[in-house]
């Protein structure tokens, strides 16, 4: 992956606003990522200093081994879980 597509999905992932969702797959759409597997690669290599925790897999959970952390975080922003599910119809950012 070249530094340009490394900073456009960085870049994709601080646009989503506090109180709100993305899934992988949004933000390499948004990003013009090939598939949603870049985003989780970046956001585990690189992603502490932004909002990773608002990225959530296409079914609206938190990988498995981040789930408390990022449920707890979410939770922080008025974003809550039914379980460890988190409503995309009800949470989900759609950019302009």
């Amino acid at each position: 992956m070249d530094e340009e597509l490394h900073e456009r999905i960085r870049d994709a992932v601080t646009t989503v606003p506090p109180g709100t969702v993305a899934t992988y797959g949004d933000i390499a759409a948004l990003a013009g990522a090939p598939t949603p597997r870049l985003v989780g690669r970046v956001l585990s290599e690189d992603g502490a200093d932004i909002p990773w925790h608002r990225v959530l897999r296409a079914n609206g959970t938190p990988a498995p081994h981040i789930v408390h952390r990022q449920l707890e975080l979410l939770r922080g922003e008025g974003v809550l879980a039914d379980g460890q599910r988190i409503d995309l119809r009800t949470y989900r950012w759609r950019p302009e």
